[in-house]
């Protein structure tokens, strides 16, 4: 008896994992873990419409290209922006990790995307894993794999809150029995923290700064709650008045008021979020307390200012970077276990 050409890949293929992110995309092998972590940027030649580089030297690009060339971010809050662009980068990384020897080709994939995104998006997201050469493709909100790739107990009868702030969505979703009983998907995140350094420098200082500045900045001096030690970060770019080099040097203090309307915005949805969640689930996490994921997670004080928010134990999700990765890294190795868990009702294949 002859066997399904998808049950005879399934034999040599190792299935994948991927957070599909508006900042960056993290790529989980089944049996090997992360392997690819790279920004979510193409670079691409206007006259062939071809990739040059994905990742890491595409973001060095940003800026700083000729007039042949872009520098791409194809996701925006989270959505694909740019389909096109989407499968070059999906095809690019399917490909680094083939050519790693980690799996063979034709893998099944489980991508990370938004709670709040429209069915055609939720197509276009599979499409694009398809065209890049995935047999199967099947999506997960990305609250929901956050909250598996932080071990919390998804699948019990017990509320746990996940907090997934990214670069384009914060993501909020009190969780149980397999299923999301509140959701709020917000597109103010990271990147909108990073713009209202932006519009600080250039409010405050008369100072015009890229977006990678002021990424650095919130880095290494960003804060939603008072440091125990203040720090100073220097800003650099352009005059506005006189066009020529300018820096500006300022305070985390500075930094804090700059960056707070975007992260109230964030703190108001999670409350929000509590207020509509059930007694008994609210009693749960007031036990177990609230998990933060994603890159914003690594905000400083973050934890700490919700906790003093909202009266209750505040946690940072160990990597909490890698959260969704992992989440769907881990649905991908049990599709069968997490089926409930899939966006939209997905229909899973069985082998024959």
């Amino acid at each position: 008896m002859f066997r399904p050409l998808s049950a005879f890949f399934g034999l040599f293929s190792r299935d994948l994992g991927i957070d599909l992110g508006t900042a960056n995309t993290l790529v989980y092998v089944r049996g090997k873990g992360i392997v690819i972590s790279e920004p979510s940027v193409v670079a691409i030649d206007t006259k062939t419409r071809r990739a040059i580089t994905v990742g890491f030297e595409a973001k060095e690009m940003i800026g700083k290209t000729p007039a042949s060339v872009i520098a791409v971010r194809p996701l925006k809050d989270g959505v694909i922006a740019d389909f096109d662009t989407v499968e070059m980068m999906l095809h690019y990384f399917i490909k680094k990790v083939h050519m790693q020897r980690l799996m063979a080709p034709h893998p099944r994939v489980v991508i990370g995307i938004p709670s709040g995104v429209t069915e055609v998006e939720k197509r276009a997201a599979k499409d694009a894993a398809l065209s890049a050469g995935a047999r199967e493709a099947y999506t997960i909100e990305e609250p929901m794999a956050a909250a598996i790739g932080a071990g919390l107990p998804i699948n019990e009868p017990i509320g746990s809150m996940i907090v997934d702030i990214g670069g384009g969505t914060t993501e909020v979703a009190v969780i149980s029995l397999g299923g999301i009983v509140v959701n709020h998907s917000l597109r103010v995140a990271g990147d909108e923290i990073d713009d209202a350094i932006v519009q600080y420098a250039r409010r405050d200082h008369n100072l015009v700064i890229g977006e990678r500045t002021a990424e650095n900045a919130k880095m290494a001096a960003g804060s939603a709650y008072p440091l125990e030690e203040e720090v100073r970060v220097t800003l650099r770019g352009r005059d506005l008045l006189t066009g020529l080099p300018k820096s500006v040097e300022i305070s985390s203090v500075e930094l804090r008021e700059a960056i707070s309307q975007p992260v109230n915005t964030i703190i108001e949805v999670v409350k929000t979020a509590i207020e509509e969640t059930p007694p008994e689930l609210v009693a749960d996490i007031m036990e177990h307390g609230v998990t933060l994921a994603g890159g914003g997670a690594l905000l400083l004080g973050l934890d700490r200012r919700l906790q003093a928010e909202l009266r209750m134990p505040v946690y940072r999700a160990e990597d909490p970077l890698t959260c969704v990765a992992r989440g769907t890294g881990r649905v991908a190795e049990s599709l069968q276990l997490y089926e409930r868990a899939l966006a939209g009702g997905q229909e899973i294949r069985r082998a024959s």
